[in-house]
């Protein structure tokens, strides 16, 4: 039984909703963040990012003290409005290639603390201490975790129903994305949608273990508040057959002492390798792996007599690379942490490999085949943790369009 509820949101008015809201902080160039900051005096960067020119020099308490003033200050000038009763929102992001739409609500961290919402990943304490610290700080949340749920036949059809009526937000970015925002505010479709969520037995985190997180320890640190808010966190709820999964692939920056020809020889205990040459190539299923190298593509196809299965999470292809070669050839022992490694989305293409290995920065370069959803609830569903960045996953909320207050 999955518990959603209303909240009481602060979100753009309905004039700024495009100049106000962002793409993730860390998406930015550097190039790209001084532009909008230094051209768009509405855009939610500010407010995440305020004082930039001098944000090195300040300490974390400091800057969320910053962040909470220049929030303030957005509401004061009317940037920012707040919602006079609690409501879901339903939001579409169309993108070049995918529709995406989902009900944007605050779960429960006590399903969450139950397992009622499920993990499939680690995640890196003084990250979540931090984020902890900036909630504390701050008392808002702008970025929903993105959860998953089974396809529901009934929600799709009030969905399609509910997409025909007058929207709040319908706008477009300079990514080309179209975002539409519907309010959900009468009592008879928050009933439908909390009864229907109730029924459902689990739910499962695609994005977002970080803030999940923090928002359960900042429940445990300040609960004696009496604050309802940190009993739930903002969350946006999509379809699992909506989701849309990337790999993410590896670049490492040194052969760990090998030269080409033993490496390869070492690589060829586990994997039949085909020289692709100049072909831009990437996997076509699972158990395959695309390899970037010294000028050639190669194809590497799992020796399955070679490699022992003993669960389901040694079937992933991003444990299959880590258990074959990374740790025991290129000898990195923690994908978290060690420098050698560098993540690139798969939503990217493979172009970029090829030129950051041509560009001499990189050695060697890794392409995988995307973890189904299927793995991803297998996983959970067995509590067991999936190797780091083992999935890019779509689609991506805009930050500054919905706030939680704490």
């Amino acid at each position: 039984m999955a518990r959603i509820i209303p909240f009481k949101a602060v979100r753009p008015a309905a004039d700024k909703v495009a100049l106000v809201t962002s793409r993730t902080y860390d998406d930015y160039s550097a190039a790209e963040l001084a532009s909008q900051l230094d051209f768009n005096p509405y855009s939610f960067l500010h407010v995440i990012n305020p004082g930039y020119a001098l944000q090195q020099k300040l300490t974390n308490e400091k800057r969320f003290q910053m962040v909470k003033h220049k929030y303030t200050e957005f509401k004061k000038e009317g940037i920012f409005i707040k919602e006079e009763e609690p409501v879901f929102f339903l939001y579409e992001i169309q993108t070049k290639t995918n529709v995406f739409t989902g009900i944007l609500c605050a779960t429960s961290i006590e399903d969450y603390q139950n397992n009622v919402i499920k993990k499939h990943e680690n995640t890196l304490e003084y990250r979540v201490n931090l984020f902890k610290d900036y909630l504390h700080t701050t008392g808002f949340n702008a970025e929903p975790v993105l959860i998953t749920y089974p396809n529901s036949t009934a929600i799709q059809t009030w969905m399609t129903l509910k997409k025909k009526t007058a929207s709040i937000y319908e706008f477009s970015t300079m990514n080309k994305e179209k975002h539409t925002v519907w309010k959900v505010d009468t009592q008879s479709e928050l009933d439908f949608l909390q009864s229907h969520f109730d029924a459902i037995p689990s739910l499962y985190i695609a994005d977002g273990h970080h803030r999940s997180a923090s928002s359960e320890m900042l429940y445990e640190q300040d609960k004696d508040s009496k604050n309802d808010n940190l009993k739930y966190f903002m969350s946006f709820l999509i379809s699992d057959s909506n989701l849309k999964i990337y790999e993410f692939n590896r670049l490492v920056s040194d052969l760990n002492n090998h030269s080409k020809d033993s490496f390869l020889n070492a690589v060829e205990q586990h994997f039949e390798i085909t020289d692709k040459h100049h072909e831009i190539w990437k996997p076509e299923s699972k158990f395959e792996f695309g390899m970037y190298l010294d000028g050639s593509f190669y194809a590497l196809k799992l020796k399955t007599d070679s490699y022992k299965f003993t669960d389901v999470l040694s079937k992933l292809d991003t444990q299959i690379l880590y258990d074959t070669i990374l740790l025991p050839i290129l000898g990195i022992e923690d994908l978290r942490t060690d420098n050698r490694i560098t993540y690139v989305p798969g939503n990217k293409s493979i172009t970029n490999i090829k030129e950051e290995v041509d560009s001499g920065a990189f050695e060697v370069g890794f392409m995988l085949f995307p973890i189904q959803m299927e793995e991803i609830v297998e996983i959970a569903d067995l509590d067991l943790i999936m190797p780091p960045k083992s999935t890019y996953i779509e689609p991506k909320f805009r930050s500054g369009l919905a706030i939680y207050e704490l």
